[in-house]
C-alpha cells in the first residue's frame, strides 16, 4: 500500500534544509486520519499528523527526501523497547536501573553517598535521643512517652525515603520513538508528540529528561540528591512525606534536647547523662546544629512542594516560567491527584502507592 513518509526538517545554527514528503511503499498502518510528520530542530522531534491535502507531491522521488526519512526511521527503530533489566546501566555510568526487573534505582554515586549520609544522620539523632536525653531520666513515663512519638515518626521519614528513591518517579520508556509506535498512538490531523533527542522517547506533556537519571520523568520537579532519585509523578507523595517527618522529629529532637539542657542546668551534669559533661555537651550540640538545619530546610521542601501542587505547577515549571499549555487543576484535585482519591489516613502513609493513573487523558497527547 502507498504511504506518505515523514516530512522531515532540519534546522541547524548556520542552514536549514527542508524536503517535502514523497510516498513510499509500506506495509505499516497509516496515522489514523492522515499521515506522521516529523520535524527536527536542534536535535529535538516534534511529530505532527497532517492530513491529505497538505501533502505536496511536488518532491516525489526526491534523493534528498529518501535519505533523510530513511536515515530517521532507521536510527529510531535500531533502539531498544526496554534498558533497565539488570542492575547496570548500558554504559557503565550513572543511570536508572530495575534491580531484578522490579525495584528502581538510580546508580549515582552523589546520590548513595547523599543517601547514606542521610540514615547515618538518623541514626545520630536516634542514638543520641535515646541514649542521651531520655535514658536515663527522672521521669520514666515522659521518657517512654517521646521515645515512641520520637521512633514513631523517625521509623515513617525512613521508610519514606526508601520509597522515594526505590519507586519509578515516572520514567518514560526508553527508545519507544519509532514508526510503528507512533502510527500505533493513532494520532489525528493536528496533534503533536515529541521525540526526546536524549532517550529516543515519546515524551509525554509536563515531561523533562533528568540527565542524571537519563530518563524523561512524567511531571519531573526535580532531582533530589537526598532520595537519589527524581521527584515525579510516581513518587512525589513519598518525598512529600519524608520532607514533613523529618521536620517533625527535627523540631522533637529540639525540643527535648532544650528541656534536657535547662534540666541539667539545675542539677549535676553527671546525674543527666551516662556518659560525661563534656561529652554529652558536645553531642547535644551536634544534634541542636543538625535539628536546626534539617527543620528549616525540610520544612521550606515541604512547603514548596505543597505550595506547587496546589498551584498544579512542577518546580521546573516554575524555574522556566512555563505557560501551561495543560488544563490545570483545582488545588483538592490537585492535591488528591499526587496523594490518591478520597482522603484517609492512608495519604500520610510510606506503605500506599496512590494510583496516579486513574482518569488521566493520553499521557503523549499535547494540545495545539
Amino acid at each position: 500500500m502507498n504511504a506518505v513518509a515523514p516530512a522531515v526538517s532540519l534546522e541547524g545554527d548556520d542552514q536549514e534544509i527542508t524536503t517535502a514528503t514523497t510516498r513510499l511503499t509500506t506495509n505499516h498502518q497509516h496515522a489514523a486520519n492522515g499521515h506522521t510528520a516529523v520535524n527536527v530542530a536542534n536535535g529535538h522531534s516534534a511529530i505532527t499528523v497532517v492530513s491529505d491535502d497538505e501533502q505536496s507531491p511536488s518532491s516525489e522521488g526526491n534523493p534528498v527526501t529518501h535519505a533523510l526519512t530513511n536515515a530517521y526511521c532507521d536510527s529510531v527503530e535500531k533502539l531498544p523497547q526496554v534498558i533497565e533489566v539488570s542492575g547496570r546501566s548500558r554504559d557503565g555510568g550513572p543511570g536508572s536501573v530495575m534491580l531484578g526487573g522490579k525495584v528502581w534505582f538510580v546508580k549515582d554515586g552523589c546520590g548513595v553517598t547523599c543517601a547514606v549520609f542521610t540514615y547515618l544522620l538518623v541514626l545520630y539523632a536516634e542514638f543520641v535521643v535515646m541514649g542521651v536525653i531520655l535514658f536515663p531520666s527522672n521521669s520514666l513515663v515522659y521518657s517512654i512517652i517521646n521515645a515512641v512519638i520520637f521512633n514513631f515518626f523517625a521509623f515513617l521519614a525512613v521508610a519514606s525515603h526508601v520509597k522515594a528513591m526505590l519507586t519509578d518517579p515516572g520514567a518514560v520508556p526508553k527508545g519507544n520513538a519509532t514508526k510503528e509506535y507512533i502510527e500505533g498512538l493513532g494520532l489525528k490531523p493536528g496533534q503533536v508528540v515529541y521525540k526526546c533527542s536524549k532517550c529516543s522517547s515519546i515524551t509525554p506533556e509536563r515531561a523533562h529528561h533528568c540527565s542524571v537519571c537519563r530518563r524523561c520523568i512524567r511531571k519531573m520537579d526535580h532531582h533530589c540528591p537526598w532520595v537519589n532519585n527524581c521527584v515525579g509523578e510516581g513518587n512525589q507523595k513519598f518525598f512529600v512525606l519524608f520532607t514533613m517527618y523529618i521536620a517533625i522529629i527535627s523540631l522533637h529532637a529540639l525540643i527535648m534536647a532544650g528541656i534536657k539542657f535547662f534540666g541539667c542546668m539545675d542539677s549535676q551534669w553527671e546525674e543527666c547523662s551516662r556518659f560525661s559533661p563534656p561529652a554529652t555537651i558536645i553531642m547535644m550540640i551536634f544534634l541542636v546544629f543538625e535539628g536546626l538545619l534539617f527543620a528549616i530546610f525540610t520544612a521550606v521542601m515541604c512547603g514548596t512542594q505543597l505550595h506547587g501542587i496546589c498551584n498544579d505547577e512542577t518546580g521546573i515549571e516554575q524555574l522556566k516560567k512555563e505557560s501551561p499549555s495543560w488544563e490545570k487543576k483545582g488545588k483538592w484535585m490537585s492535591i488528591k491527584a499526587v496523594f490518591g482519591h478520597d482522603f484517609s489516613l492512608a495519604w500520610f502513609s510510606p506503605f500506599n502507592q496512590p494510583d496516579i493513573n486513574s482518569g488521566k487523558s493520553p499521557p503523549y497527547l499535547y494540545h495545539v
